[in-house]
């Protein structure tokens, strides 16, 4: 099993003004790789237009986006990823995500009363055929942009083929979805005994529709304390899983980190991205600092 660990922005890089230096920090130190969340209603980086940055000011960071593809034409989607991924040469990393639901956020992008996680479907079966050079059925496009997409073909194609797509998602029906069409899981804000419940669950809904997951794509973003975790934090934690003790979420400090790592590498996942909570959390010193903890675990 490969182990890899990446890296998120926490607040301060999640601003234009400090991502330059996050972006070269986390190449200079070896981190496998970045990896951007998609906040539509958010001030934080796009992630098409932060790793187009990204993919110039580098030239081995693997480049990871956690992309909500709802309110987006799944055309204009599909040109944008494959000509990112020709851009950086193949090291395009991509999961999508129905969003956090942010105040507004539905309204704003035009899926009030729509299943999202059915939306997410329809939009990966369209870029699938895009990015393969195939034009999209007849009426393809209808339940997703209300418009017929059918006949069109993408007007770029990706540099991997194929460019995969993980999922994300904790409930049965999300993982059920991920076996059933996507090409990996990249899990957020589950505790260890979720993810060994979660990867059998996924490999299983895979062989119901004739399919395998690589076990190598199993992965999580994890929050990380340098020494204590943050009241603020910790509330928000508790408003969006409050079933959970924040302490199966957030690893805290370096023995922290390296306990909950292991936990989830028994549960089948070895993927990382490593988020900090901490104010400054992804300063240079503090991203060393990490890189010491963590680097020295990849396989």
């Amino acid at each position: 099993m490969k182990i890899r660990f990446a890296v998120a922005p926490g607040g301060a890089a999640a601003s234009l003004e400090r991502f330059a230096g996050f972006v070269a920090d986390a190449e200079a130190l070896g981190f496998d790789g970045v990896w951007l969340s998609d906040l539509p209603v958010g001030p934080a980086v796009d992630p098409i237009v932060g790793l187009s940055y990204a993919a110039a000011a580098t030239t081995r960071l693997r480049l990871g986006a956690n992309v909500v593809p709802l309110g987006r034409n799944p055309l204009a989607l599909a040109k944008s990823l494959a000509q990112l991924d020709q851009l950086s040469g193949g090291r395009l990393l991509l999961s999508f995500v129905v969003g956090l639901d942010q105040p507004g956020e539905r309204r704003v992008l035009g899926t009030e009363g729509a299943h999202r996680g059915r939306v997410l479907e329809e939009v990966l079966v369209l870029l699938r055929a895009w990015w393969a050079g195939e034009t999209a059925d007849p009426g393809a496009g209808r339940g997703v942009v209300g418009r017929d997409l059918g006949g069109l073909a993408s007007p770029s194609l990706p540099h991997q083929r194929p460019l995969e797509v993980w999922f994300g998602g904790r409930s049965d029906e999300a993982l059920a979805r991920a076996g059933r069409v996507a090409d990996g899981w990249l899990g957020a804000a589950v505790t260890p005994a979720e993810a060994a419940r979660a990867v059998p669950a996924i490999a299983a809904s895979a062989a119901v529709a004739g399919r395998r997951v690589d076990p190598e794509h199993f992965g999580l973003s994890l929050s990380y304390a340098v020494s204590e975790l943050d009241p603020g934090v910790a509330a928000a934690l508790r408003a969006r899983r409050p079933d959970v003790d924040p302490a199966e979420l957030v690893a805290v400090g370096p023995d922290g980190l390296r306990a909950l790592v292991a936990r989830f590498l028994d549960a089948g996942v070895s993927k990382f991205v490593v988020r900090p909570v901490d104010h400054d959390g992804d300063g240079r010193d503090a991203l060393a600092a990490l890189a010491d903890v963590v680097l020295p675990l990849q396989t």
